[in-house]
């Protein structure tokens, strides 16, 4: 995404990516996109498959004490958000990035940045043929995820680190199925939490809370639609159809922030400075976020001379993320089973739940931070 948004500003960037092509197209990750990522696609050129396949939201449900509870966001907020994979995203930006002659260098190896410290950063790696290469340029983003290599090669003690670890996971399965519902259902049950999700009218993404060293071969396909139904029941519980499991996977859950998010002509974006708890679906839109803030500073870097804009892309990004950082916790913490809970803190956690579908101001704030907060 930053490429293309630099692309249209006459930037030159190049990408150096580890994967291959299949394999950045193929993975199936995140598939919620806020109200302003669908505005910004549509307004750079990239929704047009966006728009004719994916499913447009206007709400969520959460459902707890076996009755669902809609929430309204088109009419709390006037926004909507977009039910479209990631990986469908990630396609859509690498057919625009090729057709635009953009530079994609798949499958590099040994990768390793040096002199980000001064005014000419480079990258040492090898490409797809096995070949030593070394980029010399003026700026490095570093997007290369939690467990790349731009974050651990900076200095020991100019990051401080924020994090904390959840004692539990998602198991998560997509299933070539009808959905259960028409839009989201939030689960809070005495068995656990689970999320009820959608990729497309015949393919759907269900997860199910579950021990952090969940043995994922304990989980034949009965198991898992037996204990998905078991977290639906109730005297309004909706009907779920069962269907063939194609993919199924543990997934950790973890907040991570790193301040600041720059160093030299080095910066950081999305995964590489901070993870959220997936409760809050914010992950890809909040690594959009960071690079249209990141790319605002180049441009005026480009067209001015000026640092002003990237010196303060920490502060400023920072606030958002740690906007997100609190919602996704706070959705963790409201839709999940503790082991510790005793049952003070289990009726804490239904009072809340009631407190935010009953009362329009609990909703809206709800629906605020779900939609997304404006980029600009």
């Amino acid at each position: 995404m930053l490429s293309h948004l630099l692309h249209r500003a006459g930037i030159e960037s190049v990408i150096v990516e580890a994967r291959s092509r299949e394999y950045c197209e193929g993975r199936i990750r995140a598939g919620v996109l806020e109200h302003g990522t669908v505005d910004l696609l549509n307004a750079t050129g990239l929704g047009e498959r966006m728009m004719r396949e994916g499913l447009v939201h206007g709400g969520i449900y959460m459902r707890f004490g076996g009755k669902n509870h809609h929430l309204d966001f088109a009419e709390l907020t006037g926004k909507r958000i977009m039910v479209y994979g990631q990986h469908e995203v990630v396609k859509d930006l690498i057919a625009a990035r090729l057709k635009d002659g953009g530079q994609i260098l798949f499958e590099s190896s040994d990768v390793s940045i040096e002199r980000f410290d001064t005014a000419q950063p480079s990258i040492r790696f090898r490409d797809a043929a096995g070949n030593a290469q070394r980029l010399t340029c003026d700026f490095i983003a570093g997007c290369d995820g939690f467990h790349g290599i731009c974050r651990p090669s900076i200095p020991e003690g100019v990051f401080t680190f924020y994090d904390r670890i959840y004692p539990f996971a998602w198991l998560g399965i997509l299933a070539d199925a009808p959905p259960v519902c028409e839009e989201l259902i939030y689960s809070n049950t005495e068995r656990g939490f689970a999320l009820f999700s959608q990729r497309s009218p015949t393919v759907q993404r269900y997860y199910l809370q579950c021990r952090p060293d969940e043995d994922i071969n304990e989980w034949p396909d009965e198991r898992i639609w037996h204990e998905l139904q078991a977290r639906l029941e109730g005297e309004d519980a909706p009907q779920l159809a069962e269907g063939v499991i194609t993919q199924k996977g543990v997934t950790a859950m973890r907040s991570f922030v790193t301040e600041p998010m720059q160093y030299g002509r080095l910066f950081l974006a999305g995964d590489s400075a901070h993870i959220v708890p997936p409760t809050g679906a914010k992950g890809m839109n909040l690594a959009i976020a960071d690079v249209v803030a990141f790319a605002r500073g180049l441009e005026r870097y480009y067209r001015d001379g000026s640092m002003t804009t990237l010196d303060g892309y920490s502060e400023y990004v920072l606030n958002r993320v740690w906007k997100a950082e609190r919602f996704s916790w706070w959705m963790t913490s409201m839709l999940h089973r503790f082991d510790d809970q005793n049952p003070f803190d289990r009726k804490v956690q239904l009072a809340e739940l009631d407190y935010i579908t009953s009362s329009r101001a609990g909703a809206q704030s709800l629906a605020e931070n779900y939609v997304g907060f404006p980029m600009t």
